[in-house]
């Protein structure tokens, strides 16, 4: 590989349990200095959900690729099994809750980046064994 190009793997980054769930960013700023946006990936085991939130300047784009998942946005539940995928408008609020007996997991995508990393993130719904909802200070999810 020559110039800017970063291969980034499982292993190379930390896992984020902050809103449950299990989330690592494999592509974003902080890894690999991308600018439009970051991509990782989301286990889930069985019951476990990740809080609701909000992205005021990102979509994001989640595909399941193994077990069965419901994302309640903006109050509607979609349930999503291997292979399928929902794009989650920008400022809509969004739930991701395991709905099987196995563990699942996801990939997501989220474009453009907030202007800063403090503004790229809002919690609604307080995280798993939290009191209050706490805003993300960092875009990466």
């Amino acid at each position: 590989m020559t110039g800017a190009v970063r291969k980034i793997g499982i292993g190379d980054v930390a896992v984020n349990r902050r809103r449950g769930g299990e989330l690592r960013v494999l592509l974003g700023p902080a890894t690999t200095g991308a600018t439009s946006g970051f991509l990782g990936v989301l286990d889930l085991a069985p019951g476990d959900y990740v809080s609701e939130h909000y992205h005021p300047y990102s979509e994001e784009f989640l595909y399941v690729t193994a077990g069965a998942v419901s994302v309640r946005i903006d109050g509607e539940e979609v349930a999503l099994a291997p292979g399928e995928a929902v794009l989650i408008p920008k400022n809509a609020r969004h739930r991701v809750r395991n709905t099987g007996a196995e563990p699942a997991s996801c990939v997501f995508q989220l474009s453009p980046l907030a202007p800063r990393p403090d503004l790229g993130h809002v919690d609604t719904e307080a995280p798993p064994n939290t009191a209050e909802p706490q805003v993300e200070v960092g875009a990466e999810r």
